[in-house]
């Protein structure tokens, strides 16, 4: 997807408007189910649901564990948009095919983002089955997913996004109440952006623990256009694998979707209860207004 300025709105338009023919509620948050944790759908009370090849201009998901639906329904009482997977990199997809659900979703007007993904465990504390609480991240998926999202202000030079557009501080507080009254583990930490599709090489493991706590193949092209966007986003991480770097045993995805589903528990308890909190409680204040 190679589009104009225009072009894209026109495209995030009709995907938009099909969404609003099939289901006439209005979403008050949108979910992103990464690898393993598919099974937080089937709680999901689903009023209308697409493949993704059924809505233009969406792109397909190829990933193991990811069904490649959106749904449109219900979690606790709560009117939702989910993606039951993800679009990554590794596919061949571009960062604006990647991004575009999350343009569309900002169209339909929800008031903030979910976004989950399993990944690999670099902080020797962590432990598998452990939610991380991202807070930060560190883009190494190349300089183009920075460049897709830096916009032309009004003299035309190119700006970045201020670092406050990302991870919200009203959510992940939220979340850290409700994690501790549900007993719910829940840790913060930086997330590592990799290109992928590879797992990394102890040597690079090495490295990477140098830099953060986890590290994944995703999550982060969605974060920086929600930022664009001026849309709140919260993001969890669920740990299926730990590095341990004198074990030569190979990760498989088989292994970390089961790791992640086994988990998924948790993050389900905790995601149903912030947006609980999040619907009955003062809608969240105005974010600061995105880049022209």
């Amino acid at each position: 997807m190679n589009l104009s300025a225009d072009q894209l709105a026109a495209a995030v338009a009709e995907t938009a408007a099909v969404i609003r023919a099939g289901w006439r509620e209005h979403p008050h948050a949108a979910i992103v189910l990464g690898t393993g944790l598919g099974s937080l759908a089937e709680h999901i009370v689903i009023e209308a649901e697409w493949n993704y090849r059924d809505l233009p201009h969406f792109a397909r998901s190829t990933a193991d564990g990811h069904r490649g639906r959106l749904l449109a329904g219900r979690l606790a009482d709560v009117p939702i948009l989910a993606m039951d997977g993800r679009f990554h990199a590794y596919e061949g997809y571009s960062f604006s095919q990647i991004t575009f659900p999350i343009r569309v979703f900002a169209e339909l007007g929800v008031s903030f983002l979910i976004l989950s993904n399993a990944s690999g465990g670099l902080n020797p504390t962590l432990r598998s089955g452990d939610i991380l609480l991202i807070d930060d991240h560190i883009n190494l998926m190349g300089s183009r997913v920075g460049q897709v999202f830096n916009l032309p202000s009004s003299d035309g030079q190119v700006e970045n996004l201020p670092h406050e557009l990302f991870y919200d501080p009203r959510l992940m507080s939220l979340a850290e109440r409700i994690a501790s009254e549900q007993h719910i583990p829940l840790r913060r930490g930086t997330y590592i952006a990799m290109l992928g599709p590879n797992y990394e090489t102890r040597a690079e493991y090495r490295w990477l623990r140098t830099l953060g706590d986890v590290v994944g193949m995703s999550t982060v092209p969605e974060v920086l256009a929600a930022g664009e966007l001026g849309l709140p986003v919260i993001a969890f991480s669920m740990v299926t694998n730990i590095f341990r770097p004198d074990d030569a045993q190979q990760t498989t995805s088989e292994e970390v979707i089961n790791a992640a589903g086994n988990a998924e528990p948790n993050l389900r308890r905790l995601v149903t209860r912030l947006l609980t909190e999040c619907s009955s409680n003062s809608p969240l204040a105005p974010r600061p207004t995105p880049l022209p």
